[in-house]
């Protein structure tokens, strides 16, 4: 059956899509950096295959539906986007196109069933909670789950941590030098909630007062980037709200919410709340970059004894928020600690949202090979600034047989502050 499509029929957003479009020379820089094309060696499985393909489909030259499974594969890590000489706006096209499809798809009911769940679990921490507990029981039954379900059961840490709600503000120590605002994220505060409360300790031992707004829902990242937009607006519309003006600046410490609200202006090309959608983009940033950029106001103390870390470029943190080196010059303050480089590190993990679930085959290559990369460095722990990336590097490590602590760059420089080790 032909779901057509087109540009003429996309309003608003025809122009950022057939920019990015036009942009592509099809020069192929982008191959390398694939993580996909590496895995699969599929011409139609890179960014400008993809992008050929997405034009075609908006031109009424092939279905929807023929095209869909190259576009389903794509991570969204935007390593071709740092690839690119031409700047091909890669991750703007893939978000509106993805939006603009899905309500065109026809999917076979367990997918649909699948998406539903988790579009309506894991951004509301309650109902994640409970499911996260659910899953850990599952657990003991993985070889009878479908691959789907079992990834999910597999990516849960060994134990869901009760959470303590953060104070509505915490306090700077000494004289204050900025006052931010702190997205709390979703998953996280479930999965790991200790990042939360490392990061305003972390901001208040350098003199930053920090708001945890009470009104604040998910980012709606993993809305947007699984092609709802309009649950993902609606996500955006809320924190629009919630989030105060004055402020230095909204901080998230998880990659990929970070680099969702940062396009909330795309989401809201056209309408009567781009304006703000756009300041509000503006205003956020990275805790690590954030930091970075402030300057410890006191270093940590050093460790008592030498440890050496391998520190994991979240995709969303380093490619799409162009955040590379603020998090190594964080933990390179740290007297007696080495950071490692990890080989290949600039490829995907293959956590990538909802991606280890959606494709599980793909994204079990990707997670053992960053695995295998990890373990030669002889690292003795991992760290990242990614909630996604912790848990899906964290289970094939455990599955490798060589079970490296994985810890957010927060919780290493609360632990150098407080003296942990």
């Amino acid at each position: 059956m032909q779901h057509e499509m087109s540009i003429d029929e996309l309003g608003t957003y025809g122009p950022a899509m057939s920019n990015a479009v036009r942009t592509c020379v099809h020069c192929g820089f982008c191959l390398p950096a694939c993580p996909t094309y590496q895995v699969l060696g599929s011409e139609m499985d890179s960014p400008r295959g993809r992008i050929f393909l997405m034009k075609e489909v908006l031109e009424g030259r092939v279905e929807l539906d023929e095209a869909a499974p190259y576009i389903d594969r794509c991570l969204g890590c935007l390593g071709c986007v740092t690839a690119c000489p031409s700047g091909v706006p890669y991750g703007d096209l893939l978000t509106l196109y993805r939006g603009r499809a899905e309500s065109r798809r026809r999917r076979p009911w367990f997918e649909r069933w699948t998406r539903r769940f988790v579009l309506a679990t894991i951004p509301y921490p309650g109902r994640f909670r409970r499911a996260a507990w659910l899953g850990q029981w599952a657990r003991r039954f993985a070889p009878l789950l479908p691959a789907r379900m079992r990834a999910m059961t597999e990516l849960l840490p060994s134990r869901i941590e009760p959470s303590q709600p953060l104070p509505a503000t915490i306090p700077a120590q000494g004289p204050r030098r900025a006052r931010v605002a702190l997205l709390a994220g979703c998953a996280q505060q479930v999965l790991a909630p200790d990042i939360n409360w490392a990061t305003v300790r972390v901001l208040a031992a350098n003199g930053v007062e920090t708001v945890v707004p009470r009104a604040q829902v998910c980012c709606g990242a993993m809305s947007a980037h699984t092609g709802d937009l309009a649950r993902a607006r609606s996500f955006a519309r809320a924190n629009l709200a919630a989030f105060p003006d004055d402020v230095d600046a909204i901080l998230t410490n998880a990659a990929g919410c970070g680099s969702g609200m940062r396009e909330y202006g795309l989401w809201f090309v056209g309408t009567p709340l781009e304006s703000q959608a756009r300041r509000f983009a503006d205003r956020t940033r990275d805790v690590a970059a954030f930091l970075d950029q402030l300057g410890l106001s006191k270093s940590p103390p050093p460790l008592k004894r030498a440890r050496r870390v391998a520190y994991h470029d979240a995709c969303h943190l380093a490619h799409a928020q162009k955040v590379r080196e603020a998090p190594r010059r964080l933990l390179q303050s740290i007297g007696g600690l080495t950071v490692l480089e990890i080989p290949n590190g600039e490829f995907c993990c293959g956590s990538a949202g909802t991606y280890n679930m959606e494709q599980p085959e793909t994204a079990d290559i990707l997670g053992r090979a960053k695995a295998e990369a990890i373990a030669s460095v002889s690292a003795d722990t991992v760290v990242t600034g990614n909630i996604g990336c912790m848990m899906q590097i964290e289970s094939h490590l455990r599955r490798l047989g060589r079970p490296i602590p994985v810890m957010h760059t927060m919780a290493i420089l609360d632990a150098a502050y407080r003296g942990d080790g």
